[in-house]
């Protein structure tokens, strides 16, 4: 109990990244053609136009294995006080998040790309206070 409460705002914020993660790569793996459908559409008149089969791929396992290091560093962070697989979590978090948003600005989606900025702050200091 003593390390959840030395580490709320790190536990908080990888929980915050499991479930945004989590939820996302659940979507792809569930609705995959539907998501593939709607990203050929969105990347048709961009130079991803051709790999986005392969791109959603390595999205998708990117936020897998993000989501999967963010909950065993929650464990080992709230447990033992060990922040090291967190803060790799936290890191592969952020390179999901900045390949999202060179797919939304390569689509000129730029609310799309905002959104992103939004989730990437706390990701980021995510990364911050567990590396400090």
């Amino acid at each position: 109990m003593t390390n959840v409460l030395n580490y709320p705002t790190e536990l908080l914020l990888l929980l915050f990244l499991i479930i945004t993660f989590l939820q996302s790569a659940l979507d792809k793996i569930l609705d995959w053609k539907g998501n593939l459908s709607w990203l050929k559409g969105h990347f048709s008149q961009t130079a991803f136009k051709d790999i986005v089969p392969l791109l959603l791929g390595t999205v998708l396992l990117t936020e897998i294995v993000a989501a999967i290091l963010c909950a065993i560093g929650f464990y080992l962070l709230s447990l033992k006080g060990d922040g090291s697989i967190a803060l790799a979590g936290a890191i592969l978090s952020c390179l999901a998040l900045l390949m999202l948003l060179l797919g939304q600005r390569m689509a000129k989606d730029y609310d799309g790309a905002r959104t992103i900025a939004i989730y990437f702050v706390p990701a980021i200091f995510l990364v911050f206070l567990l590396h400090s």
